[in-house]
């Protein structure tokens, strides 16, 4: 039995024409001609069938909450004023959403440091 190729990413176009041979050649035939699961190939004609071509587009990095267009801006070098703006205004939410959990965060990197809002309340 010979091993199958691992992740080897095609596209929808590429997909497309496999199915569409597998429909006349037979999914085993098929499936063995360009060493991929059959099960795979059985999964990719049924998206086929049911919403064709857009069906077999990857959906590898796609997340159901969508992009976060903040997402890199913490490393970017030139900033424009905006995005400083959309930077600092993250900071001071996250800051918020920690103090209403109850807690602060003090230090950075590995000396980061958890304090409860409670243990500096207290009277010493």
């Amino acid at each position: 039995m010979r091993t199958k190729k691992k992740n080897n990413m095609r596209s929808s176009e590429e997909k497309e024409a496999i199915v569409l041979e597998s429909f006349h050649c037979g999914c085993n035939q098929t499936a063995q001609k360009y060493d991929i699961y059959r099960s795979v190939l059985k999964e990719w004609r049924r998206k086929y069938r049911e919403y064709g071509i857009d069906g077999l587009r990857s959906q590898t990095g796609k997340t159901s909450h969508g992009y976060n267009h903040l997402a890199g801006l913490r490393n970017k070098k030139n900033k424009t004023r905006e995005e400083q703006l959309e930077l600092e205004n993250l900071k001071l939410k996250v800051e918020v959403a920690r103090l209403k959990k109850g807690y602060l965060v003090k230090g950075v990197g590995s000396k980061k440091e958890y304090v409860t809002i409670k243990d500096l309340n207290t009277k010493s």
